[in-house]
């Protein structure tokens, strides 16, 4: 009889389980960055790659997350550190919060001044491996996010898959 009376008061909670819920209040879905954003990261991202006759960079979600993830690791302290994932990574940290999506990839693409194809290196004492990062052949997707810091200043992180920037591989 415990066995039965078990086995009615597991259906009957996986049935108010099931049901009860899509009674009782809406469905959410999990809240994405909005496509005009999107298109702020994408848009001067597939720019760069476009002028080298690159494939433009599509949105990933899950690296979307990522990125997410890991900026807020930093909203605290709001350094650049690197997460050391699997993925490619470039930050961005801007003074107050009046930064755009595009405000980082432009930063990030002025770095292609520091960058000669020929020696595949950077200026001395220059960065371009944020520059290297977005237009590395390989890389097919990319995921970004914004978060205000503590403080009050703003990081951005995009995170790039497969990810580029391997030493002795040029990056187109």
């Amino acid at each position: 009889m415990k066995l039965f009376s078990g086995g009615l008061l597991g259906t009957y909670l996986l049935l108010s389980t099931l049901f009860w819920p899509s009674l009782s209040k809406p469905h959410r879905l999990p809240q994405t960055t909005p496509n005009n954003t999107i298109q702020q990261y994408l848009i001067p991202h597939n720019t760069q790659r476009s002028k080298l006759g690159l494939p433009p960079l599509k949105w990933s979600q899950k690296l979307e997350k990522y990125a997410s993830w890991w900026a807020h690791q930093r909203q605290g302290d709001c350094s650049l550190i690197h997460s050391n994932s699997q993925f490619g990574e470039n930050l961005f940290w801007g003074s107050g919060q009046d930064w755009k999506p595009s405000d980082a990839v432009a930063a990030w693409a002025q770095e292609r001044s520091y960058y000669n194809y020929k020696t595949n290196s950077c200026a001395h004492n220059k960065d371009c491996l944020h520059y290297t990062q977005m237009v590395w052949r390989q890389s097919l997707k990319v995921g970004c996010s914004k978060v205000k810091c503590e403080c009050g200043d703003t990081i951005l992180a995009c995170v790039y898959d497969p990810p580029g920037n391997f030493i002795g591989q040029k990056p187109y």
